[in-house]
């Protein structure tokens, strides 16, 4: 490791880093570990604390006693009229430089998206180079200098002449650190670190322009969360000079069970930095899993059938969303559409349609925008919000009411299928391909080769963490198909993985870097639904490169 000027941080010198970690942001880092990394862990610990009475004793999560933070008729300071505009965000990781660039130029019709959610979290890698090329690609990005030649594949990406969209930072969560930067010999917080490397960088280059400096928070679960990051805005604003006149906004996810009984005081906590609230699903319904798992009483049928428009407990989750936001004054941002461009226009013209019904549901509950993961369905998501908003139509008072949308959490209709959960094992087995290739997203058919009509997802780590969590309350409970009796156990979940990475296998170039990385995921697939069986939930993005290949030499888990 190399060694700073202040020697009490020390990182791995991956390509590019050396310039970013100069004194100055040693100073300001440090800073931020000094005050917030202790109670960063203290934050953990109550996070556990709670799953671990859910699990040990079934008591859920449960709305906080009255406070000033849900009573009274306080408002969130007023939201920058961008961050209301109707329309669609575009998402992807940042970190990738082709894909960031496509995603800041116009779609097929001519038309950028309102915003762009410039990831290095769930669609992130979760390496330090990766956080690495996220800064220095948002610096390049705001400075209008972004540019990539590919040369394998012939390809030149420039940034279109034209207004960009508006720029949303998500950085990894607390949960996380990052072991290839370290104070006193300890690992950096992730979210220190990323947070503090985009507000020194990207961030003094929008304040120069007199850009708006937003982010999105992930994995937030309690309120004490939202003051953390409250905490590090004003501590980063005490110390970057030009962050006195900047504005810094925030839009908390809510992609956990515990937070979406405190979205409310979540916005309190922010404070001045309070701006929303946005509907994370996939990684909500990995969540609620994770509370429940060990609730014999609460496997979920296959996940692919549960819509959240017709699954009524989740749709009043994000009803009550709105409301939150409706009467604090706050933006509600919609959900995910994920599917990709296909050659085939049949294949095109259903993911449109389908795109095309959800968000006209999300306009209609009173969300102003969601998100879209490829420019080539940018105008189909989007224009369902601005036609609706064009139209005059405003939610309506009852709307406003969070107590029309209580939270019970209920378990969806809809059969358990092996098939289901062998849909589950092949997206496995692609995403943590596609993870060891240091992609944190990635476009998985779960359904190639079958017939009928379906479009590739883009999916990323809720995805994941989802199809792992549903495969291990399967095997925990013993889930029998519900057709055929068949019983879900660990050697069931193995003979699938090993049928689903033969047909993958079957269908990619003969290379042998690329068998060997699929089987790798499968080992590593099987390692990640074991410890979920096992009540350990820990995050794929916590494993260093050292742990998946030790994974990979060890015994199958199943």
């Amino acid at each position: 490791m190399a060694t700073t000027a202040t020697t009490r941080v020390r990182f791995t010198p991956v390509e590019a880093a050396g310039p970013l970690f100069t004194p100055a942001f040693i100073d300001y880092l440090v800073l931020l570990h000094d005050g917030l990394a202790a109670r960063a862990l203290e934050l953990r610990a109550k996070r556990d604390a709670v799953l671990r009475r859910a699990l040990g004793q079934h008591a859920m999560p449960g709305h906080p006693p009255a406070s000033e933070a849900n009573t009274g008729s306080w408002r969130v300071p007023p939201v920058p009229d961008e961050l209301r505009r109707p329309g669609i965000e575009i998402s992807g990781p940042c970190s990738i430089t082709s894909m960031f660039i496509n995603a800041l130029n116009p779609g097929p019709e001519g038309e950028r998206a309102e915003g762009d959610l410039d990831d290095d979290e769930d669609s992130g890698g979760h390496r330090l180079i990766d956080t690495v090329r996220a800064t220095h690609n948002r610096l390049a990005a705001v400075n209008r200098e972004l540019a990539f030649d590919d040369t394998e594949k012939g390809k030149r990406y420039r940034i279109a002449p034209g207004e960009l969209p508006f720029f949303m930072h998500r950085e990894r969560g607390l949960h996380l650190d990052e072991p290839d930067v370290t104070v006193d010999g300890t690992p950096v917080n992730a979210a220190i670190l990323g947070s503090a490397l985009t507000l020194f960088y990207a961030g003094r280059a929008q304040a120069d322009r007199g850009q708006g400096i937003y982010f999105y928070l992930p994995k937030l679960e309690h309120a004490a969360e939202a003051r953390w990051y409250r905490d590090l805005f004003d501590l980063s604003c005490g110390h970057l000079p030009y962050l006195k006149r900047a504005t810094i906004r925030a839009v908390v996810l809510v992609e956990s069970l515990p937070c979406v009984y405190q979205m409310e005081e979540m916005l309190w906590e922010l404070g001045p930095y309070a701006a929303g609230l946005n509907a994370a699903r996939w990684d909500l319904k990995a969540s609620i899993f994770e509370f429940v798992m060990t609730d014999p009483a609460q496997v979920w049928p296959d996940r692919f059938g549960v819509d959240i428009k017709t699954t009524p407990f989740l749709a009043n989750i994000f009803r009550r969303l709105v409301a939150i936001c409706l009467k604090r004054g706050a933006a509600p941002i919609g959900g995910m559409a994920t599917a990709l461009p296909s050659n085939d226009p049949e294949v095109n013209r259903v993911a449109g349609e389908a795109i095309r019904k959800d968000k006209e549901w999300e306009a209609a509950q009173g969300f102003i925008r969601a998100w879209v993961a490829h420019i080539f369905h940018m105008k189909t998501a989007a224009d369902p919000f601005k036609k609706l908003i064009a139209s005059g139509w405003k939610p309506g008072p009852e709307m406003a009411k969070a107590e029309n949308y209580p939270v019970k959490i209920d378990v969806p209709e809809g059969p358990v299928t092996v098939e289901g959960t062998r849909r589950n094992a092949r997206m496995l087995i692609e995403y943590v391909e596609g993870w060891l290739n240091g992609r944190g997203a990635k476009g998985i058919d779960s359904l190639e080769g079958k017939p009928g009509v379906h479009p590739a997802l883009m999916e990323d780590l809720a995805t994941g963490r989802m199809s792992v969590a549903q495969i291990a309350q399967r095997i925990l409970h013993r889930a029998k198909d519900t057709k055929t009796g068949e019983t879900h156990d660990g050697p069931l979940v193995k003979k699938l993985l090993q049928e689903e990475l033969a047909d993958i296998l079957a269908r990619r170039p003969t290379q042998a870097d690329v068998e060997t990385r699929y089987r790798t995921a499968v080992k590593v697939g099987m390692r990640w639904v074991k410890n979920y069986t096992e009540l350990n939930f820990r995050s794929l993005g916590s494993y260093a490169r050292a742990d998946l290949e030790a994974i990979a030499a060890a015994p199958d888990a199943f």
